[in-house]
C-alpha cells in the first residue's frame, strides 16, 4: 500500500497519470471511469493509480465530510456489475493536505481490458478515454495467465472450432459490447473473443475455460463437471423412489434457462378461495430463492478439481443444492454466509452470467434468498459447509 508520503506527493503531482481528483462523490460516473482506466493500466506501469475524492483540481482539500456511508457506497462500486471483471481496489479515509479525503487505490488487472458499461476506458498522460482498436489490442495482450483464477485458463485439448461463435456474436457481444464499440465493428471475431476472455492471447488460439463455459458448443466435453443433475424424489428421503432424473448441460445461458423452467414445473402453487377478496397464490417455494441458489452453485462451483455435477434433489418437504467447491478467499467455513462475506473462484465466468442477465448484482444471492424465503413463509435456508463442497437446504412452506 502506498504511504503517506506517497499519497502526498502524488496528490500535489499535477502531471502524473497515476492519479485523478474529484470534488465530491457527485462525479461518481467519472470515478468509475478512471477506476476501469488505472485497472486497464495501458501505459503498463504495473503500478497502483489513486483516484482522491475530496480534491480540487489543484490537489487541495475540496473540504468535504468523507462518511462511512460514503466509503461504502466507494467500495461497492468493485462489485456492484458496472465494473467488469472485478477491480482490485481499497478505499479509505486519509487526512492530506488539510482536509479529509476518500482514497481509492486501484491495483493493475491480469485479465484487461475491463469495461465499465460496456466501455473500454483507459488514462495515457492527461488524456481518459475509451481505447480505440489499436489500444484494446494492447490491452488484450497484457493479459497474464500464469497467477489467475482457473476459469480465464487456457483448455489445451480446444480450439476455435469448439466455440458456438454464431451464439457469441448473436447474443453475448451486444450484451457486453456498447452499441458504439460495436458500429466500428472492425476487429476480427478472433479478436472479439479474446477480447470478451472467451479466447487466450498466446498461439496457438486456445478457449478459456469461461469461453467454453459460456459459449462452448458442448462444454462437458472439456470440462467434466460442467453439468447439473436434477432428482425429483417421491418421499422425504434419499432412497425413496425418484419420479424422474435430468442431466442438464451446455453453454451456461441454455443450461440454466432449462434448468429454471424445470423449477418452476416442480413448483406447487396453493391457492385461497376464502381469506381475501381475490383469490391468492402462494407457491411451496419461492422461484427467486431457487433462482439464487441454483445461479450461484453453477458460479461458485470447483470447475478445475471436481469431475462432480451440482446436484439438486427435490424432495417432498424440502430442496437441497449441493455445490463442488467449498468456500474460496475471504469466504471460510466460519463466515459463509454472512452479509458483506463474498468472494470469486471464478470472477470471469461471475462476469459472463452478469453479461448474459443471470445476476443483476454481486454478492447478493443469499440474502436474497432468505429475504424471499421470508415473505413467502418457508423457513429460512439452512447451509452445511464443508471445505470441498457446500449443501443448501430450502424447506417449504408450512
Amino acid at each position: 500500500m502506498l504511504t503517506h508520503a506517497d499519497l502526498e506527493h502524488l496528490l500535489s503531482n499535477l502531471e502524473s497519470d497515476l492519479c485523478e481528483r474529484k470534488k465530491s462523490l457527485s462525479e461518481r460516473g467519472k470515478i468509475r471511469q478512471a477506476v476501469c482506466a488505472f485497472a486497464n493500466d495501458l501505459p503498463d506501469h504495473r503500478q497502483p493509480g489513486v483516484v482522491f475524492v475530496g480534491a480540487n483540481d489543484d490537489g487541495t482539500s475540496a473540504g468535504i465530510t468523507v462518511s462511512d456511508q460514503m466509503l461504502r457506497t466507494l467500495a461497492d462500486m468493485r462489485s456492484d456489475g458496472n465494473i467488469i471483471p472485478f477491480p482490485t481496489m481499497s478505499v479509505e479515509k486519509r487526512h492530506l493536505h488539510g482536509g479529509d479525503m476518500a482514497v481509492i487505490t486501484v491495483f493493475p488487472s491480469d485479465a484487461p481490458p475491463v469495461r465499465y458499461n460496456g466501455r473500454r476506458w483507459i488514462r495515457v498522460g492527461s488524456r481518459r478515454g475509451t481505447a480505440t482498436r489499436e489500444e484494446e489490442r494492447r490491452l488484450t495482450e497484457k493479459r497474464r495467465f500464469r497467477d489467475v483464477t482457473h476459469d480465464l485458463r487456457p483448455v489445451a485439448t480446444a480450439s476455435v472450432d469448439d466455440l458456438d461463435v454464431e451464439l457469441f456474436t448473436r447474443t453475448y457481444l451486444p450484451a457486453c459490447v456498447s452499441p458504439e464499440v460495436l458500429e466500428e465493428n472492425t476487429r476480427t471475431v478472433e479478436q472479439q473473443l479474446m477480447a470478451c476472455r472467451m479466447l487466450s492471447t498466446v498461439e496457438p488460439l486456445t478457449p478459456t475455460v469461461t469461453g467454453i463455459l459460456v459459449c462452448g458448443k458442448s462444454p462437458r466435453d472439456f470440462i467434466p463437471g460442467a453439468y447439473v443433475q436434477f432428482l425429483r424424489v417421491d418421499g422425504t428421503k434419499y432412497d425413496d423412489p425418484i419420479k424422474s432424473e435430468h442431466s442438464l448441460s451446455g453453454p451456461v445461458a441454455g443450461l440454466l434457462r432449462r434448468l429454471e423452467e424445470l423449477i418452476e414445473i416442480n413448483i406447487n402453487t396453493a391457492v385461497d378461495f376464502t381469506s381475501a377478496p381475490t383469490e391468492v397464490k402462494t407457491p411451496d417455494y419461492p422461484i427467486v430463492a431457487l433462482q439464487q441458489i441454483v445461479r450461484n452453485a453453477i458460479l461458485h462451483r470447483d470447475y478445475d478439481t471436481s469431475n462432480a455435477p451440482v446436484r439438486i434433489s427435490w424432495y417432498d418437504d424440502r430442496v437441497e443444492i449441493q455445490n463442488p467447491g467449498g468456500p474460496y478467499g475471504n469466504c471460510t467455513v466460519e463466515n459463509f454466509g454472512e452479509p458483506g462475506i463474498t468472494d470469486y473462484r471464478n470472477p470471469y465466468l461471475a462476469e459472463g452470467m452478469k453479461v448474459l442477465g443471470y445476476v443483476q448484482q454481486f454478492g447478493r444471492g443469499i440474502s436474497t434468498t432468505r429475504h424471499s424465503m421470508a415473505e413467502n413463509g418457508n423457513p429460512p435456508p439452512e447451509f452445511q459447509v464443508q471445505p470441498n463442497h457446500v449443501l443448501i437446504i430450502l424447506r417449504s412452506r408450512q
